[in-house]
């Protein structure tokens, strides 16, 4: 669900003996370890550690039907609560950003710190990177990133079956690289086993029950988790959901027209502020506008950089929030009216540019969606699917066929996904949800409604991903209801979208570049 690989999420607290005979006896299977929290690792993204935030690893079994075989280690955070572990205290909180590929460490320092204070004082929030990402061991790394993704790249719209078999040739390529170095790790990299993995971090950290906030593919483990292990959910926030119903070549195209509808409204949002970035006064004219820069790029990439492909990388993160819009129709403003390639060039070093973080993420994201369900194995039926989108959805349909393409060439076959089925056993959920959102469209959502009978949901009336902790208080104070003692509206409950981002001309000087903060955490 995600076209940027890298992210955010969970963990928590476990004290004395009793945790590993707990452990044990719900896993069913070879005790676990108990945690061994201390401090976080040093990186180059978080050289001082942060106050309040404890790490540790926790070891899970490779393949469940082999208990006592290889394992693997999945790095935890947590912030712990305030409270004792009394009446008052909540228990633990796991978070999970989405991806597949994406790093849920972050996502947990910025869920706790963006509660409400008496509430996240009541929860210990973990974070964990999945199997395969980040610092859990082993890290997936299929090709150096420093040349996978060196500007600029082939225009993703190819022009001839020769711009296409090169495109191909890339896909293919990557597959075999990935299938040659992580063969014995493959045939394991499933959503099923990362629901797995999150009831292990449960059991080691003594919990009978947790509760859970995903975001955007993690609404889909979080859907899985509660289909296999209803009896261990105590809450499950879905924010942003994934249709269980199309995992995930069919998903994939469903993205393509919200994707395009969403660039429109940026476009159409370019008209009506013109007078500040004098890029047309219409739709239609700001469209003839964009299309033209891209067109033009291919030939004379911008400061050398910035091809038609990097251009998607940058304006497809307008899909995912407005609050970027003011300064990418900045940076397109000064590229045609100023010949201005400066802009253009850092604002995709800021929000496009990709590096080995990123190509690590990549390498889980098509690891779990290629394994996780069948994906067509003929080029021609991709061939005759994305020139049929594309008359249809232009802005994004071949960038985002070549970014899943390699499922096509992949070394292990898609298997059977989880049927995702909410059992009346379980208790009140909350999905909180955009309805103009374009990586998760509503009508996925809905899908993902219908299997959870004891769901509601919340709709926001904006189009960014990912909708609670990021400003609308409306959702917020559902999202804080239903923590604290699981409260859910009667029935779909509704919230008016956010202010539309002002148009600025200038930027101001070290000022922000206008990226929300929680959508910066989940696509970074």
């Amino acid at each position: 669900m995600k076209r940027f690989a890298g992210v955010v999420t969970a963990l928590v607290m476990l004290s004395g003996g009793v945790a590993g005979v707990q452990g044990a006896a719900a896993a069913g299977s070879r005790p676990v370890d108990e945690v061994a929290w201390g401090a976080c690792p040093r990186t180059a993204a978080t050289p001082v550690a942060t106050p309040g935030v404890e790490c540790a690893t926790i070891r899970v079994p490779l393949d469940y039907r082999e208990p006592w075989g290889q394992s693997i280690k999945l790095a935890v955070n947590r912030i712990r609560g305030t409270v004792s572990r009394d009446a008052n205290h909540l228990g633990t909180l796991l978070v999970n950003p989405g991806g597949p590929g994406a790093s849920g460490l972050r996502l947990a320092e910025y869920v706790a710190a963006a509660l409400p204070a008496d509430l996240a004082a009541r929860y210990d929030v973990v974070g964990f990177d999945p199997r395969g990402v980040g610092r859990s061991q082993p890290a997936m790394r299929c090709v150096d990133a420093s040349s996978y993704y060196a500007p600029p790249r082939p225009d993703a719209v190819p022009r001839t079956r020769r711009d296409e078999r090169a495109l191909v040739d890339r896909a293919a390529d990557y597959a075999s690289r990935c299938g040659n170095l992580w063969a014995w790790l493959l045939p394991h990299m499933t959503t099923e086993n990362v629901a797995r993995d999150l009831d292990s971090i449960r059991a080691a950290l003594g919990e009978q029950q947790i509760s859970y906030l995903g975001y955007s593919y993690g609404t889909y483990i979080g859907g899985v988790y509660a289909t296999l292990f209803p009896d261990r959910v105590k809450r499950l926030v879905m924010d942003s959901s994934v249709s269980p119903d199309d995992v995930w070549y069919q998903s994939n195209l469903d993205q393509d027209p919200a994707f395009d509808r969403r660039h429109r409204d940026f476009l159409a949002w370019t008209a009506r502020h013109n007078a500040v970035y004098r890029l047309g006064g219409t739709a239609k004219e700001t469209r003839f506008a964009w299309y033209a820069m891209r067109s033009r790029l291919r030939d004379r990439p911008a400061g050398g950089v910035v091809g038609p492909s990097e251009l998607d990388d940058l304006f497809t993160v307008g899909g995912y929030t407005d609050r970027i819009w003011p300064e990418l129709a900045r940076v397109w403003s000064a590229y045609v009216r100023e010949g201005d390639v400066k802009g253009l060039a850092e604002a995709y070093n800021r929000f496009g540019s990709q590096d080995a973080e990123d190509e690590n993420g990549y390498a889980v994201y098509l690891s779990v969606q290629c394994r996780d369900a069948a994906w067509p194995r003929s080029w021609d039926t991709w061939r005759h699917d994305m020139t049929r989108m594309h008359r249809r959805a232009p802005f994004m349909t071949w960038s985002n066929a070549w970014f899943n393409a390699p499922c096509a060439f992949w070394s292990v076959a898609g298997g059977t996904p989880v049927t995702v089925q909410g059992s009346t056993k379980l208790p009140p959920i909350l999905m909180l949800q955009s309805r103009g959102d374009a990586a998760t469209p509503y009508q996925g959502a809905l899908h993902m409604l219908r299997r959870f009978p004891t769901a509601r949901m919340v709709v926001e009336a904006g189009g960014n991903h990912g909708v609670s902790l990021a400003g609308n208080r409306c959702v917020d104070r559902h999202l804080a209801a239903y923590l604290t003692d699981g409260t859910i509206p009667a029935r779909t409950a509704a919230c008016d979208a956010a202010p539309a981002p002002r148009a600025v001309a200038r930027m101001a000087a070290g000022g922000s570049l206008g990226h929300d903060r929680l959508t910066d955490v989940l696509t970074r």
